[in-house]
């Protein structure tokens, strides 16, 4: 499928605004607080781009959302900037959380959660990562519970790395039943969320950074529960490989920002009488990331086409998921390279970009993890394929 001339246009405008309006923003002394920046900077800029007609620019105005093809066109100029994403309401968790509420949610909790969202309002946070032992990349180590009590449902647990919870005003809340997971949403902050401390960590462009959260006695109304107990893990999977997707669309549109710096660099920087790019060794590395960024992004692009067809696109996405973020790091750890002493310093992006990258490679599942479940696949095909 083509890129319809509409969606190129707005892939654009949400360039030009990024570039001329969001970029000067990198300097701006909000950016930095518990690893992300204050949201009186992240509303600020998101009023900019309610303006230039490029906020939620993924969603349309009947709510219905792009294809993934035609979203990976747009999320790409987005992360041309690391607070694009944020300007733009295009970043995680509420890009992703945007989604599911609008694939599952129910009229009612569609406008009282998703409303606010897509009209940047607010931030959200999903909660399922646990400590001590709980859920991570096995979801199925769930320890948070939840329990029916009348009409409603009482929840209690802890979570960690929970992106944006601080400061978020939705929470999608993953718990474990007798019948299975369940998702709930809430409105935050709630007096039985309960923040414990919030870490500093490599990655700096997520306001409320990766907070650990106690959970006690969260009571809910029923009706704020995503479909039936049990089926939590269904509509996380509804969730999952866009989710993935989305992050290397961001992460490569920074990567392609940090790579223009990196050539511009060595096209200025003089050592041993010549340009850095006349020298082999630079002008290799720089090479290597043309064909890096360009492998991340047909890979993106494919993953995107198979999600189009409505298949939920499990291994297609971990393929994706993995080859993008280690040619995207590869691409960032080269920029650092290239630039030298000034690669290290906060004087660009790249550095940045560096650390964003290596949280990358963890977040959404571990390469390794992906590598371990592709590999279990590759089994169960074979055992079919004996059996047939």
């Amino acid at each position: 499928m083509s890129i319809s001339q509409e969606v190129r246009t707005l892939a654009d405008k949400v360039e030009v605004f990024v570039r001329e309006v969001i970029v000067p923003y990198e300097k701006d002394p909000r950016r930095d607080h518990h690893g992300g920046p204050l949201d009186e900077m992240v509303f600020e800029m998101r009023e900019k781009a309610r303006e230039a007609g490029v906020l939620t620019p993924h969603i349309r105005a009947d709510g219905s959302h792009l294809t993934q093809r035609e979203t990976a066109h747009v999320l790409i100029r987005s992360g041309l900037s690391p607070l694009g994403p944020l300007a733009c309401n295009t970043s995680a968790p509420d890009e992703g959380n945007m989604y599911l509420l609008g694939k599952v949610g129910s009229p009612e909790l569609k406008e009282r959660f998703l409303k606010p969202l897509v009209e940047g309002r607010g931030r959200s946070a999903f909660f399922m990562t646990e400590p001590d032992g709980g859920a991570g990349s096995d979801p199925s180590m769930m320890k948070t519970s939840c329990r029916p009590d009348g009409n409603h449902w009482v929840i209690s647990g802890r979570k960690t790395f929970i992106t944006g919870a601080d400061g978020a005003s939705v929470g999608i809340v993953m718990a474990k039943a007798d019948e299975g997971a369940c998702m709930f949403l809430v409105d935050l902050p709630h007096p039985a969320i309960r923040i414990e401390h919030v870490p500093n960590t490599i990655d700096s462009s997520v306001p409320g950074g990766h907070a650990t959260i106690t959970i006690d006695n969260l009571r809910l109304p029923a009706d704020q529960m995503l479909g039936e107990p049990g089926e939590g893990f269904k509509y996380a999977q509804i969730r999952l490989s866009p989710a993935r997707l989305s992050h290397c669309m961001r992460w490569l549109g920074g990567c392609i920002r940090a790579n223009e710096i990196a050539t511009d660099y060595a096209n200025r920087r003089m050592a041993f009488g010549k340009t850095l790019i006349d020298h082999e060794g630079v002008g290799f590395m720089l090479a290597d990331n043309l064909i890096d960024l360009k492998q991340a992004e047909l890979m993106t692009d494919w993953c995107a086409g198979v999600l189009d067809t409505g298949v939920l696109g499990t291994a297609e996405s971990s393929m994706a998921k993995v080859a993008v973020s280690e040619a995207l790091m590869r691409v960032a750890d080269r920029c650092v390279q290239v630039m030298g002493g000034t690669g290290v310093t906060d004087k660009t992006i790249v550095e940045q970009m560096f650390r964003e990258i290596r949280a990358f490679r963890i977040y959404d599942g571990p390469t390794e993890v992906h590598k371990w479940s592709l590999a279990k696949k590759i089994r169960r095909d074979w055992k079919a394929a004996q059996a047939g």
